[in-house]
């Protein structure tokens, strides 16, 4: 069986055309692109959907909260060491 490549005369780009035009999605979990009606990545494996989808960034009162206890221990070490508080 012969193989077909660009340069012979039989050639159909038609046949073998290689353009975007299928619609795809980055997969939530890996980030890497696939095809929007994909129910499954095929990199990292994982089934795609909207309720699965890791959250896009930490909610706000998490920074918050962790501000405010370094702030409380800061002022706890100033304190034990140096008797000052703010």
């Amino acid at each position: 069986m012969k193989r077909h490549n660009q340069n012979d005369d039989d050639w159909d780009d038609e046949e073998f055309d290689n353009s975007d035009d299928e619609p795809t999605i980055d997969c939530p979990y890996c980030r890497r692109e696939i095809h929007e009606d994909s129910q499954r990545c095929p990199y990292c494996e994982r089934y795609i959907s909207d309720e699965d989808s890791p959250p896009t960034r930490k909610p706000w009162w998490i920074y918050v909260t962790v501000g405010l206890l370094l702030f409380v221990m800061l002022d706890w070490l100033l304190w034990a060491l140096y008797g000052l508080l703010f």
